[in-house]
């Protein structure tokens, strides 16, 4: 089985007119690969099935290397020179596939393995591949039962300001914990309930919960909410939080919204106008994982952030040391453009110190508190000082 790469891309970019063309040069291709007693299929889309008759697997991986090697190649399409490429899986029937059916979907979940694996190579089917599909359909079904089942809950991780350790705010964190698997934590949950449509729900009731808790803090804490880019996807994300802040009552400017470095690169004039449209509401918003994504600096004042979230592994890794003069050239680069910096995944307080000392403006992290669920915060809350207190005594 045979699945074009890239080629939606040509499709969006070029048009369909230049799509359909380029599916007819790559079928000749994949043609010109094969022998006189194969069959070659076009299954729809752009996927194609190559039936192969003889028992030699090193024909077959040979015959998969050529059609890599040949759909690699530049094709010129109307005036155009495109570049696609290919991933194949590869089934064989009687070893683990019983009929045509079943052949068939061994060959595809062989193809989802060499995408995974990077694209432009293929696969073969393995028994393992089949387990792995059956456990996933699985679990995407307890994702879409887990927000009617009660199984979703926040936690939250306070956030202190750098110069006085008082109190600035808390993060919502995901917690999923069902019967099957226990606790589950959102580098798990969030990817699955993008790809099947479940982020909008999910993204909507932390929105929602996360506001709703805040309005019991004092008035000076901001509550942080994580927004997966696939949320931006819908224009109706703008309505979404305006919708959370008037039900809970939260002023706009208690909730800070982080978004992906990610978002800078999409190009989309949505996610633009849904960020001016959120910002609006007074809601502050602040770029995740700061520094991953270094071709997006020069984007950064087009868009409406206040702060930036400088990523952890910056923070914690075996380099940190190494980092800090880069970790220290970020600060000051959000202090100029007039953002707060904050540092997450503070563990130690050598690395407090450290991102102290560079002008970090407030940190995050297990050396100030672990996650927490939201009956806990009020007493976290008691214990140290907050922004409030500090305008009491002033």
């Amino acid at each position: 089985m045979i699945d074009l790469d890239r080629f939606k891309h040509v499709n969006d970019s070029l048009g369909h007119g230049v799509g359909d063309r380029l599916l007819e040069l790559a079928a000749a291709r994949i043609s010109s690969a094969t022998r006189a007693d194969e069959e070659v299929i076009r299954m729809g889309g752009d996927e194609f099935v190559v039936l192969h008759g003889g028992p030699d697997i090193r024909v077959v991986e040979a015959i998969a290397s050529r059609m890599i090697e040949f759909l690699g190649r530049p094709f010129l399409v109307e005036g155009h020179q495109v570049h696609i490429g290919a991933s194949i899986g590869i089934a064989v029937l009687h070893d683990g596939s019983d009929s045509a059916g079943v052949l068939l979907r061994h060959a595809d979940l062989a193809l989802y393995e060499a995408k995974a694996a990077g694209r432009g190579t293929c696969r073969f089917f393995r028994p393992v591949l089949a387990q792995r599909a059956d456990e996933r359909r699985d679990l995407e079904t307890r994702v879409r039962r887990a927000m009617a089942l009660r199984e979703l809950s926040l936690h939250y991780q306070p956030q202190v300001s750098a110069d006085d350790g008082r109190v600035t705010g808390f993060e919502a964190l995901l917690r999923w914990t069902n019967d099957v698997d226990g606790a589950v934590g959102p580098a798990t949950l969030i990817p699955i309930a993008e790809e099947i449509g479940e982020i909008h729900a999910i993204g909507e009731w932390v929105l929602n919960e996360a506001c709703r808790t805040a309005t019991t803090w004092p008035e000076s804490l901001r509550v942080s909410v994580n927004v997966s880019p696939v949320q931006f996807e819908r224009t109706d994300f703008p309505e979404v939080v305006d919708r959370a802040l008037e039900r809970s009552g939260l002023p706009g400017e208690r909730l800070e919204i982080e978004v992906k470095e990610s978002v800078l690169f999409s190009g989309s004039p949505t996610v633009l106008d849904s960020l001016d449209a959120v910002s609006a509401l007074g809601v502050q918003i602040a770029i995740d994982d700061f520094g991953t994504g270094l071709a997006a600096l020069a984007r950064i004042e087009s868009f409406p952030f206040s702060s930036i979230k400088i990523d952890q592994s910056f923070v914690r890794g075996p380099r940190a040391e190494q980092s800090a003069r880069f970790v220290g050239g970020l600060i000051a680069m959000a202090h100029r453009l007039g953002l707060k910096a904050i540092a997450e995944g503070i563990e130690t307080a050598a690395q407090a110190d450290l991102l102290v000392a560079e002008g970090c403006t407030e940190l995050q992290g297990y050396l100030i508190a672990r996650p927490m669920p939201a009956d806990e915060v009020a007493g976290f809350i008691d214990d140290r000082p907050t922004t409030d207190e500090q305008g009491d005594s002033a």
